[in-house]
């Protein structure tokens, strides 16, 4: 990818990197804020960016760290358990009703499970199974060796596998035919 076509970049690059942030500091709107500044600042020094299929992690580690700066100055506590319906996508034809209660009960277990997770382990699990990155590229995404976001990783999964929210959610799932 040319770093120096602007809307190349920012098409392949924000939606994930919204997802991301959106899943690390809980706020549509604070995440729009922080991926815009994370695209100015890495825009900025895009000299600094790797030509390779690197680029993205090097991208994402921008990221986090303007999430992380975020959450560090701005994000009030009230507001940081906010449900992101507001970032999810709306489906062309309406589901029906009972499967929107269905997906919307799940998908508030999983971001409470989520935002109840330390942001130390919060962040590895969003790169992941969010953004799709390799465990290489988060460990230089969040600037930690590959040994460590392993060990993050598998404490978070113990962390969710636990929650009862999630655990009654499998329930569920197992007694349905």
């Amino acid at each position: 990818m040319c770093m120096d076509d602007l809307d190349l970049w920012i098409r392949e690059g924000y939606p994930g990197a919204y997802r991301t942030a959106c899943l690390i500091l809980r706020d549509p709107q604070e995440a729009e804020d922080a991926v815009q500044d994370a695209f100015l600042r890495a825009w900025r020094f895009r000299s600094s960016m790797p030509r390779d299929a690197a680029w993205q992690p090097w991208l994402y580690r921008v990221v986090v760290n303007a999430c992380c700066s975020r959450l560090r100055r701005t994000v009030p506590r009230e507001r940081a358990r906010a449900d992101l319906d507001a970032a999810g996508d709306l489906p062309d034809l309406a589901p029906p009703p009972e499967a929107v209660a269905l997906r919307h009960e799940e998908t508030s277990a999983v971001v409470a499970a989520l935002a109840d997770l330390p942001e130390s382990l919060r962040i590895p699990v969003v790169l992941r199974y969010y953004a799709g990155l390799s465990e290489r590229d988060i460990a230089v995404a969040i600037g930690r060796r590959p040994g460590t976001v392993k060990s993050r990783l598998y404490d978070a999964r113990a962390r969710l596998a636990a929650d009862p929210r999630l655990r009654a959610l499998a329930l569920d799932e197992e007694a349905t035919p």
